[in-house]
């Protein structure tokens, strides 16, 4: 283990020097790779799922297989991001988390495929599901839409965040808010590891996949309507479709059947709990922007 994190430590220190390791080619980089389910349904909307630091991985297609198992009724596409061939990915790994110009490229591109789905779909929904490095992608997307445009929604799982990085912006490039999924019982990988070398913005804190973003200023603006960080902490009734609190139990096919698809279904409601689950604690505020709201399925869990 120890090891291991000296090994982490080296490459993502080089990727903070440049957006791809001195003396590499893009050929060794491996170029960015989709994958497309339900293309038929194009019309119907679009759900567009970001990996893992590791890439295209049959861990990570549990999230695909949730999402077809529960009817999700759109285009599916699973966006590899990641840099670097299949054989190389677990030594790239720390790059991949820690590559903030590459990364933002990333979101870039990504944004400007949403753009082009919307133009030829218009008024289609649009959900983004992201899953660790590929969730920091998915933010790093929503910052990057021009602000005339938004997607329906997005869904967080186990970030590789900071806990206190902004999500304000992103917030507001979206209509119904952001759902993070987090849980205090990821250690290895994300409590220790991402600790160690880093967290997608280049912080040496505990990400916000082990313990949520942190809440807004007490007193800050809120009000009904107005996009929603809504964060669910893991608990055990979730071991009941397979997900033990560790980093891998959120893609797990079951689990994404009944907790994450329900999320980017045509149906007006954020989520599939209750209402008890989910009450707002803070709300977030800026000159500029609309306010949001910040909401804490653990708060009620804790009261």
């Amino acid at each position: 283990m120890l090891g291991f994190l000296l090994l982490a430590a080296t490459l993502s220190g080089c990727a903070t020097v440049a957006d791809r390791p001195a003396g590499t080619s893009s050929a060794w980089l491996g170029d960015n790779s989709a994958k497309t389910w339900q293309a038929e349904r194009s019309d119907r909307g679009l759900v567009l799922v970001l990996p893992g630091s590791w890439g295209d991985t049959p861990a990570d297609n549990g999230i695909i297989q949730g999402l077809l198992r529960s009817g999700v009724d759109a285009r599916i596409e699973l966006d590899d991001w990641t840099a670097g061939h299949w054989t190389l990915r677990p030594l790239l790994i720390p790059y991949n988390v820690r590559a903030l110009g590459r990364n933002q490229q990333q979101g870039r591109r990504i944004a400007e495929k949403i753009l082009a789905y919307q133009t030829q779909y218009p008024g289609r929904p649009v959900h983004l599901i992201g899953y660790s490095g590929g969730a920091a992608v998915a933010v790093l997307a929503l910052e990057a839409l021009p602000e005339h445009a938004k997607v329906t929604g997005a869904v967080l799982l186990a970030p590789s965040l900071a806990c206190t990085y902004d999500l304000r912006p992103a917030l507001q490039r979206t209509e119904r808010g952001i759902k993070n999924f987090y849980s205090p019982l990821d250690i290895p990988v994300l409590a220790v590891l991402c600790t160690a070398v880093g967290t997608s913005d280049g912080k040496h804190i505990v990400p916000a996949g082990a313990v949520g973003f942190l809440d807004a200023p007490s007193g800050a603006a809120r009000s009904p309507g107005e996009p929603a960080l809504e964060q669910q902490c893991y608990r055990p009734s979730m071991l009941a479709r397979g997900h033990a609190g560790g980093h891998f139990g959120w893609v797990g096919k079951f689990f994404v059947a009944d907790r994450v698809a329900p999320l980017v279904k045509s149906e007006p409601q954020f989520a599939s709990l209750g209402e008890s689950e989910h009450p707002a604690v803070a709300g977030l505020a800026t000159e500029q922007a609309a306010p949001v709201r910040i909401v804490d399925a653990a708060a009620n869990a804790r009261r």
